[in-house]
């Protein structure tokens, strides 16, 4: 046997025993997984939903939409800031579980942060600690999201991913749709207050910790190959050669990034809201409900969506359900027909982030995977950032309908170019070793 061949025997052998190392432990990270999930998940969405920060931003700024979108883009610009630094940090480590743990610690230290300024600071230094410690939270964030995205892709294998992901939010919905109502009801009441809204977040970030406490249970396996550390600026260099090597990722990047334009408005559909059927506590309790719960149960569509068709398909799917609701946001009116439009904005926005997260996982090989996903998500949030300021000063000089037109035709932009230029990537001809240490075959399907 010559050394070459020696060499792919030995490869494959390791690769075997990492695919038995995932295969002995499935069970135990999947339920790790749908933990922190669920617990994780339903706290955040507290803080990030379209309804409550909104509106105590609104509150706490005197009626300021552009303060509104200030804030709401630095919690992205933290997240545009981060990620590349974050795969950097953990590509050449075996284990990036103890990197998690501390990043997930930093996330919900902020969410404590935001939730002490309204209860120890007057309110205008409430705002201006808030607008730092959202920035912070963005930073942390930017990290988290490549560091538990790699962690999932070495830990649950790609056919598992979509169940994985629906159930997990499907779960984290339904406890999420009653925290809110609950929160809604008797911690913010008929005239919502600081306090009300602090102790919120401060739920938020109880629900958070407890959820990342599942993760001491996770076994992360070691996978057969790692890359060689290297400086970050060394591996900047490196992009545009890794992007310039598969186009279709490259075309990807830029679609998902023109589509996340179209998050200027989610901060501004339930001010728009608000000016006929009023801010209360029950209506924002409802109305954020309806967005989580609407994103529970369409997660196991979009899950089953995926592991039938693949992710792609899912994406685009959210995206014209997304340009449908905010046209009906438009053209509609009242509390009951606002519920529904909130009823598919929330289908649109997790299927969206479901799709998004997944389908990046299956551009190209497990060792460069942290990059790929860094450069996606860094991508995402640089229009993160500059969407939610665009969209406060649209708001300010031309109306709420005129944020919404805007990002219509950046939602459709970014599915025109998904539909034109990038093919399933679960079945392109593979280079090299898939995500999940198979050998690559001629177009075969990666299950």
């Amino acid at each position: 046997m010559t050394n070459s061949a020696a060499r792919a025997s030995g490869e494959q052998d390791a690769e075997r025993a990492y695919a038995a190392q995932v295969d002995a432990h499935l069970m135990r990270n999947y339920l790790a997984h749908l933990g922190h999930g669920l617990l994780g998940q339903t706290g955040f969405r507290l803080l990030n939903a379209p309804t409550f920060l909104p509106a105590y931003i609104l509150m706490l700024s005197g009626g300021s939409n552009i303060a509104v979108g200030i804030v709401l883009s630095l919690q992205a610009l933290g997240m545009t800031l981060t990620p590349l630094l974050s795969a950097n940090l953990i590509e050449h480590r075996p284990r990036v579980l103890p990197v998690g743990f501390s990043t997930g610690a930093a996330m919900r230290l902020m969410i404590l942060c935001i939730a002490a300024s309204g209860l120890l600071l007057p309110p205008t230094a409430a705002l201006w600690a808030i607008a730092f410690f959202m920035l912070g939270f963005g930073l942390f964030m930017g990290m988290q999201g490549v560091i538990f995205n790699f962690l999932m892709s070495k830990v649950i294998p790609v056919s598992k991913r979509g169940r994985l992901t629906g159930l997990r939010n499907f779960l984290a919905g339904l406890t999420a749709a009653a925290v809110a109502w609950l929160a809604g009801t008797y911690l913010l009441g008929e005239d919502p207050s600081v306090t009300g809204y602090s102790w919120t977040f401060l739920l938020a970030f109880v629900l958070t910790s407890i959820g990342l406490s599942l993760l001491l249970f996770v076994r992360e396996p070691e996978p057969p190959r790692l890359r060689m550390r290297t400086p970050l600026t060394r591996r900047l260099g490196e992009i545009p050669g890794l992007l310039r090597a598969d186009r279709a990722f490259a075309v990807y990047v830029l679609a998902r990034a023109l589509a996340t334009m179209g998050r200027m408005a989610a901060p501004f559909y339930i001010l728009y809201a608000g000016m006929e059927i009023g801010l209360t506590g029950p209506v924002l309790g409802t109305l954020t409900m309806a967005f989580t719960l609407a994103g529970t149960v369409s997660n196991l569509g979009w899950g089953a969506l995926a592991d039938r068709h693949g992710f792609r398909i899912a994406l685009l799917s959210s995206i014209a359900l997304w340009i449908l609701s905010t046209l009906a946001l438009i053209f509609g009116s009242g509390l009951l027909f606002t519920t529904l439009v909130f009823v598919g904005i929330g289908a649109a926005f997790q299927g969206f982030q479901q799709a998004a997260m997944n389908l990046t996982l299956e551009f190209g090989q497990r060792d460069e995977l942290p990059m790929r996903i860094a450069l996606a998500n860094t991508a995402s949030e640089v229009a993160g950032t500059i969407g939610p300021l665009l969209g406060g000063l649209l708001a300010a000089a031309l109306g709420y309908s005129a944020v919404f037109a805007v990002s219509i035709t950046f939602l459709a932009a970014g599915g025109w170019m998904l539909v034109r230029y990038v093919p399933e990537p679960r079945y392109r001809p593979l280079v090299g070793m898939t995500t999940e240490g198979q050998e690559s075959g001629d177009g075969a399907k990666r299950d």
